[in-house]
């Protein structure tokens, strides 16, 4: 098979030892569980007009894909890395990239930018000085090239009946909107980190999306598989939804249920939608 024939399931049959991915990367869906969870409060969401999606974790898995692309572009070039090491090392980089510029030491720059500092940090771990200049830039755009978990574009679609839906990611608009394309996410407006001009958690990045829809934070649901994502919406009036995604890092290695109270919390992203739009 050539490396550009790679498909996902071929690619977990090559990870072999990390077998943790494939039960990340399952095909089928899970059966809903439609039970309330302890976590819940019990409020009302009636007054919800629009949900707004964390994006990375939540609904697409990063993990097995960046390894993936990255494998399938490094490969044919003679490089034999530990692909899904080399994606976890990019990752740690994230949130010590985006802090430079939530503290104010950097101005804001679009997340495909941070990506490729982070890359450039990470890289010389790994023998990939020698890279050249368009190697580099079509390394950073495995980013653009996720795929999401099983349920969540059936899902959005589900949950779009009712609802105004974006993304509130801090992925800049380009890359959401190549993520939207590849997975046909129904978004009705791209928002998040680059129309706020901050990252998340910062409170203007919740705020911005409520404002650019039109609505009151309370008619505002943010939805995510990372309870801090979460807490920092409440705390500035938007309504909470979890849903599990416990296998981002590899197997239970997410979170199975939220730390603190939100509106609604799932255990499938299938769960969630048909509690929201039965």
């Amino acid at each position: 098979m050539s490396m550009n024939a790679i498909t996902r399931r071929d690619f977990l049959r090559y990870a072999g030892g990390l077998g943790a991915l494939g039960v990340s990367c399952g095909m089928g869906l899970a059966h809903a569980n439609t039970s309330k969870s302890k976590h819940e409060t019990g409020k009302p969401v009636d007054s919800v007009k629009a949900m707004v999606f964390d994006v990375f974790g939540t609904l697409v898995d990063w993990r097995t894909c960046v390894a993936r692309e990255s494998r399938a572009l490094l490969e044919p070039l003679g490089y034999k890395l530990d692909w899904i090491t080399f994606a976890d090392a990019w990752r740690a980089e994230y949130q010590p990239g985006m802090e430079e510029i939530r503290s104010g030491r950097k101005p804001f720059s679009r997340l495909d930018i941070v990506h490729r500092g982070m890359l450039d940090r990470v890289r010389p771990r790994f023998g990939l000085e020698s890279l050249d200049e368009p190697t580099l830039r079509n390394l950073n755009l495995v980013w653009h090239r996720l795929d999401a978990w099983p349920g969540v574009t059936a899902g959005l679609h589900r949950l779009r009946r009712k609802f105004m839906l974006g993304p509130c990611s801090n992925g800049n608009i380009s890359l959401m909107v190549d993520l939207a394309r590849r997975n046909e996410f129904p978004w009705d407006a791209i928002l998040g980190a680059e129309i706020a001009g901050d990252y998340k958690p910062k409170p203007r990045v919740y705020l911005a999306a409520a404002e650019a829809l039109g609505i009151e934070p309370h008619e505002c649901m943010m939805v995510a598989a990372h309870s801090n994502d979460l807490e920092a919406a409440a705390k500035v009036g938007l309504r909470t939804g979890f849903v599990a995604q416990p296998d981002e890092y590899g197997l239970n290695t997410g979170e199975a249920t939220p730390t603190l109270k939100v509106d609604i919390a799932a255990s499938s992203f299938q769960e969630f939608a048909l509690r929201m739009v039965p």
